[in-house]
């Protein structure tokens, strides 16, 4: 029998009866005779380390879990990841997603190659804060895994922006892709790659990664229509022509972060709120307490904090566009830190509660 910990292992052994009190007609005697379907079943109820161990009760376990677990998550481990990587990337080869997040840096890239060797189904990768990672993982993951969807890299801070190119020839279904302080692996010619090749694109996180300038963002817009999130913050070469070419090309755009881009000027605020304007059919936002699939698509979140060169005007033009941004207290979804001239800028929300307040009898 696999060995389970304290109340994970008595509310599986009280999941195993009930199971097998239910299956009439079916003879279960040990724990061996579990049908797969029944197997995964009480393993969806266990965390990541007793499905690990179950994989070694017997030849029939090992089996069925190979070819049922889809998704396995190893951030707990503390200690000794790259082995246990090694030891599981060829038993679990139907894996579809794998959390390898670190604490401290302990993967290295024989690990990932034996993930790219044997998990050739992966659709989603966490691979942050591996510092150990070179140009090598990236190279196995564009031949081994071509299906990656979701690949997250924050705090590699090893690769270079070549690996991330050629990763990108590969992995074109790529539609989230989080770079976040990738400072090396992070140019213009990283975002031209990326323009070129992942037009499935939706969410980008690029914060800090400090290289990165017009040319590169606008290859990007052009390139990737379809972007829903981008973060920018701490890209601090970048000016109004980024923001206009996103503005103008990535209509679908919901989140934008500029924390820190002190380029930044009324110009760039003034294109979203154009943008805004054009999408919304008709020309205009309607004033409805209904909202409509447009205000979806509006922008719902912009970080703007450190952009001191920003007035109160056209910050309350992009405002005023997207009924989403809210300045009031809990739903801080247009973050204005740090600018000080912009205390007057207030959502829809506000302005509506201060007409509603009775004015007090003189």
């Amino acid at each position: 029998m696999v060995m389970v910990v304290g109340e994970t292992s008595m509310e599986l052994d009280q999941c195993f009866q009930m199971m097998m009190m239910k299956m009439e007609g079916v003879s279960i005697k040990e724990w061996k005779d579990i049908p797969v379907e029944l197997l995964m079943r009480i393993l969806s109820l266990v965390d990541d380390r007793n499905v690990i161990a179950a994989s070694g009760v017997c030849c029939g376990w090992r089996d069925a879990i190979s070819l049922g677990l889809t998704r396995l998550r190893l951030s707990w481990c503390n200690n000794n990841m790259n082995s246990l990587v090694l030891s599981l990337a060829p038993k679990f080869v139907k894996l579809q997603t794998l959390i390898l997040r670190q604490d401290k840096p302990q993967l290295e890239d024989n690990a990932v190659e034996a993930i790219a060797n044997h998990c050739h189904e992966l659709q989603e990768l966490d691979l942050s804060k591996s510092l150990k990672l070179t140009d090598r993982s990236l190279d196995a993951l564009a031949h081994g895994c071509p299906n990656l969807t979701k690949l997250n890299l924050s705090a590699c801070t090893s690769f270079s922006d070549k690996a991330i190119a050629y990763l990108t020839t590969f992995c074109r279904n790529l539609k989230v892709l989080n770079l976040c302080g990738c400072v090396n692996a992070v140019s213009d010619y990283t975002l031209e790659a990326i323009g070129n090749n992942c037009n499935q694109m939706q969410s980008l996180n690029l914060g800090w990664c400090e290289k990165i300038s017009d040319d590169g963002v606008m290859s990007l817009a052009y390139g990737c229509p379809d972007l829903r999130t981008l973060d920018l913050c701490g890209c601090v070469l970048i000016t109004d022509e980024s923001v206009v070419a996103l503005a103008d090309w990535c209509v679908h755009l919901r989140s934008l972060g500029l924390y820190y881009c002190r380029n930044i000027t009324d110009r760039a605020m003034y294109s979203l709120a154009q943008s805004g304007v054009k999408n919304k059919p008709g020309g205009q936002w309607k004033s409805s307490a209904k909202k409509s699939k447009f205000d979806e698509e509006g922008l719902r979140s912009l970080n703007i904090s450190q952009c001191t060169a920003l007035t109160p005007s056209a910050v309350q033009a992009v405002c005023d566009t997207f009924p989403a941004l809210h300045t009031c207290s809990g739903r801080h979804s247009l973050v204005m830190s740090g600018c000080l001239n912009l205390t007057s800028v207030h959502c829809a929300c506000i302005l509506q509660a201060h007409r509603s307040v009775p004015h007090s009898a003189h």
